[in-house]
């Protein structure tokens, strides 16, 4: 891949990639290459050319060839999450406190899933779950039925059989035209 990068430069007036190989290059590359040869440069202008296509070529190598990240010698450290603190002092009234919030906090959830309305909720939900799931097939036997694909296909009815069928299933569904 770096010799990709090296030959996509413009050949370079002191460095000839062909000058250090007995591979010759095609004819019009010869005449490219003669031809820089015997530009009127001074050398600290090719000096300062050299150094910037040596800067981006290097910034590009480095760029298409960097290696993958590791993940070091900690990787496999917990943190300081895995790390138990010492001991703090326990204060009684605190650690009572607690002790009744807690109870509190359970007969209070006791209490509320044992009240009527809890009770009352969880059966409208049921009832409206299985209301919705028989409306939602209706919809789709309908559908199925006006498509002819399904378990209401209307395929091999009559027109006006087809057209009877869909109306049913409609009415029963509640949908109106």
């Amino acid at each position: 891949m770096m010799g990709c990068l090296l030959w996509a430069l413009p050949p370079s007036p002191l460095i000839s990639p062909w000058t250090q190989s007995t591979h010759k290059p095609p004819r019009h590359q010869q005449n490219n290459i003669v031809a820089a040869n015997r530009s009127s440069r001074s050398p600290p202008q090719q000096k300062n050319q050299i150094s910037r296509k040596s800067v981006v070529s290097a910034a590009i190598a480095v760029l298409l060839f960097t290696p993958p990240v590791n993940a070091g010698l900690l990787s496999g450290f917990g943190g300081m999450e895995s790390i138990h603190g010492p001991d703090l002092p326990q204060i009684d009234f605190l650690n009572r406190l607690n002790e009744e919030n807690q109870k509190r906090y359970a007969d209070d959830d006791a209490r509320f899933k044992e009240s009527p309305l809890l009770k009352q909720l969880l059966e409208k939900s049921k009832l409206n779950k299985e209301k919705n799931r028989r409306a939602i097939q209706d919809k789709y036997c309908i559908r199925g039925a006006e498509w002819g694909i399904g378990d209401c296909s209307t395929a091999g009815m009559s027109q006006e059989d087809r057209e009877n069928f869909i109306s049913a299933l409609k009415q029963k569904a509640g949908v109106v035209d």
